[in-house]
C-alpha cells in the first residue's frame, strides 16, 4: 500500500516548453479541481489574484489549512493546465485566464 502523500505527478510549464517537474499528486489534484470549479469558460476570465482568492474555499483543509500555499499551487497548476491546453491566457492587462470548452 502506498502513502498518498508521497505520490507524485509530472507537471509542465507553458513558459518553459519541454521542462517538467514532479509535484505532490494530492495537492495538485485538489488545486486542479478547485481551479476548474472557479474559472469561467469564457472571457473575461480571472486574474491571478482573483484565482488565488477564489480557490481557497474549495480546497480541503487537511491539505491547505487556512489556504496555506494556495498561491504557489494555483500558479503551478495554472501553468500546467495552460501547457496542456485546458486553460487559455487572455491577452489583457492584467492577464486573465479561462477554461477551454471542448465540444
Amino acid at each position: 500500500m502506498t502513502d498518498k502523500s508521497k505520490e507524485r505527478i509530472t507537471v509542465e510549464n507553458v513558459n518553459v516548453p519541454g521542462r517538467t517537474s514532479r509535484v505532490n499528486a494530492a495537492m495538485y489534484e485538489a488545486m486542479k479541481e478547485a481551479l476548474l470549479k472557479v474559472l469561467p469558460s469564457r472571457e473575461p476570465g480571472l486574474t491571478q489574484t482573483e484565482m488565488r482568492e477564489a480557490v481557497v474555499p474549495h480546497l480541503p483543509q487537511e491539505l491547505y489549512p487556512g489556504g496555506t500555499k494556495a498561491g504557489w499551487w494555483s500558479k503551478t497548476v495554472q501553468l500546467d493546465l495552460e501547457a496542456k491546453g485546458v486553460l487559455v491566457r487572455e491577452p489583457t492587462k492584467p492577464l486573465r485566464w479561462h477554461r477551454v470548452v471542448r465540444d
